[in-house]
């Protein structure tokens, strides 16, 4: 697997082995080069020792040296200051476009790392790599979480980033969409997302003191005040209740004021939702949460503490759902706040990466600190994720912690991609 041929010359898991070429120079690798992934040669810059002379160069990896010209690389001039061909079998010479014969050097990937990977592709056990979580260093563990939990940042950095530039860089909004997004505690994200582009926040700015017209604008562009939307169950219900009724007509004239379209509302997830999960929830408690304007991107850049956001974006029902989870149907009385988790969660995925990339699209490195900060004084995450990983051995403390985790798992677990995993060098390296 050229992969692992790859992978075994960027770590040098060869070096007990005496490198010739085909020709039978001697072969001294100084620097293996840096590794490219992109069009090209597969390391630049390699520094290589042939019969004690030093060649400068680029050097390639195939399986079979006759892969060379599966690949075209004979009419690639890239290829051209290629100075060795490093191959598992040599059954062909090479040629560049410029007619240049590189060296070949056949490298057999070593039994064990062979052996090792293949192990960790038949685990079905999540992670793969578990047999060595105990052995571990600390120092390998820790460097390895730090980088795991600053990729997930950034990567959460880059999509806020791109959602502040198709708004216009308008930060306001773009807080909005996010703790919209979020709302939707994974399942309805998306629905959520797709809502808040349908919310006209200059719209909805002239209602904001009065919690029933902000709400029927935020049920109607959700597409929840139109009985055919409604899910066949719970549509007789709906259609009798006098505040689905109430709420309807005020839309009406909403939409008709400020001429507003709904979203369509089949991107909306019911089944196997906790009622307290249910769209309609979510959305009162988002109407509340706008209309106390408590989570101003002012108010949650001014924060330093997490008892401080938690009561920035604490939030209840609208009266009506207090006693209701559908339209129609009563239910035990409740305020149904955010629980305490889902106010964490919140933090975590919104505050935590509004604030970094705020803090990088305004060049202030204490906002930056600050929402890292934050990822530290938050307990670890409790989900089947970070349960996993303890069963495993690993201390996960805080929420910077479970995120590094959740960042190995999807990145990198789920994708079988073990040769970019630090635990998963340890284990290719181990002897059987």
């Amino acid at each position: 697997m050229e992969k692992l041929l790859h992978y075994c010359w960027k770590h040098r898991l060869f070096s007990s082995q005496i490198l010739t070429t085909a020709k039978g120079s001697s072969v001294e690798v100084v620097d293996v080069g840096l590794h490219n992934h992109n069009d090209g040669p597969d390391f630049f810059n390699a520094k290589i020792l042939i019969d004690g002379v030093l060649h400068v160069g680029n050097v390639e990896l195939h399986v079979r040296s006759g892969d060379w010209y599966l690949h075209h690389h004979e009419i690639d001039p890239h290829y051209n200051n290629v100075v060795l061909h490093v191959c598992e079998v040599i059954d062909r010479e090479a040629v560049t476009e410029n007619g240049f014969h590189p060296p070949q050097v056949e490298l057999r990937v070593p039994k064990s790392v062979r052996e090792n990977y293949e192990d960790l592709l038949r685990e079905d056990r999540y992670p793969p790599c578990y047999k060595i979580i105990f052995s571990l260093p600390s120092l390998t563990i820790h460097a390895w979480m730090s980088a795991l939990q600053t990729e997930r940042l950034e990567e959460k950095t880059l999509s806020i980033s791109n959602r502040a530039s198709l708004l216009h860089d308008d930060w306001e909004k773009t807080l909005f969409a996010t703790i919209a997004r979020n709302f939707g505690f994974g399942i309805n994200g998306d629905a959520f997302e797709a809502w808040s582009a349908e919310v006209d926040l200059s719209a909805t700015a002239h209602h904001r003191d009065d919690e029933f017209q902000i709400e029927a604008i935020f049920m109607g562009q959700a597409g929840f005040l139109s009985e055919n939307n409604i899910p066949e169950r719970l549509r007789l219900a709906a259609v009798d209740d006098s505040y689905f009724q109430r709420l309807k007509s005020e839309y009406t004239y909403l939409k008709h004021k400020f001429n507003l379209s709904e979203m369509n509302p089949t991107m909306w997830r019911f089944l196997r939702l906790r009622p307290q999960n249910f769209p309609y929830i979510r959305l009162s408690q988002l109407v509340t949460l706008y209309c106390q304007r408590n989570a101003s991107l002012q108010n949650i850049c001014d924060a330093v503490s997490i008892n401080e956001l938690e009561r920035l974006l604490d939030s209840r029902v609208t009266p009506y759902w207090q006693s209701h989870y559908t339209f129609g149907n009563v239910s035990k009385t409740s305020e149904k706040h955010l629980s305490k988790s889902s106010l964490r969660l919140l933090i975590i995925n919104t505050v935590v990466p509004v604030l970094f990339a705020y803090g990088r699209y305004r060049g202030d490195e204490k906002l930056c600190e600050r929402a890292v900060d934050f990822l530290e004084q938050i307990p670890a995450e409790d989900n089947s994720i970070v349960r996993m990983w303890q069963e495993c051995g690993l201390s996960v403390e805080t929420a910077g912690d479970s995120q590094a985790l959740i960042q190995l798992k999807k990145k990198y677990c789920d994708r079988r991609d073990c040769l970019r995993c630090r635990f998963g060098y340890e284990y290719l390296k181990k002897h059987r």
